[in-house]
């Protein structure tokens, strides 16, 4: 079942593809509404901390004039790393909606979860595997491409 907003964090995802990064996409939506987008900008900046949902957080911020972003929801095409899931819970975004989950760094169940069963002040709601075939697609293409 296509899910809009993903299909635009998807979208995001191949323009970092086409930069040759990992393509990794993100939108965030409040009221509906995608109120930033971005995706993965690691290579092109040199910059450890550029992931998809840190620039699309602190584009969402910028856009709202607040960093709380308690009835805002992410999608994003990969599973969150250890520090975008920390950015998530500091930004309090109400929901997290990701695609294909990372076995390898995925902060959100597949080697670590930030998300449930912890002490911190805010706790997203998680709704994982959102379109999670065409997620993959998009990473397996790259990563086969490199080798």
């Amino acid at each position: 079942m296509i899910n809009p907003f993903m299909a635009e964090a998807i979208e995001e995802a191949k323009k970092a593809l086409k930069k040759d990064e990992v393509p990794v996409g993100a939108v965030i939506v409040k009221d509906d509404k995608i109120i930033a987008r971005a995706h993965n900008l690691r290579e092109t900046e040199n910059q450890a901390t550029y992931h998809a949902e840190i620039l699309c957080i602190q584009e969402a911020c910028n856009k709202l004039g607040t960093w709380r972003l308690d009835d805002c929801d992410l999608y994003v095409t990969l599973e969150p790393c250890p520090m975008c899931a920390g950015a998530i819970i500091n930004a309090r975004i109400r929901s997290v909606y990701f695609g294909a989950f990372d076995p390898k760094g995925g902060a959100c169940g597949s080697v670590i979860d930030l998300f449930r069963g912890s002490s911190f002040n805010h706790t997203p709601v998680l709704y994982a595997g959102i379109m999670e075939e065409e997620c993959e697609k998009v990473l397996k293409d790259f990563f086969k491409r490199l080798r």
